[in-house]
């Protein structure tokens, strides 16, 4: 019984910790498509001021 409670909690953690690398990349990558929509947003304004 021991060893299936360890099984199964060993699982959780596993699983828990999958979860937190998944959020982890999210944040990375909206990071990255605020910078750049960040510096489109910057260019589109620079060329409209030099038209």
């Amino acid at each position: 019984m021991k060893q299936v409670s360890a099984i199964t909690a060993t699982c959780l953690v596993i699983l828990a910790l999958a979860s937190c690398a998944n959020t982890i990349k999210g944040v990375g990558r909206d990071a990255a498509n605020t910078v750049n929509a960040t510096q489109n947003a910057g260019n589109r304004m620079g060329n409209a001021a030099a038209h």
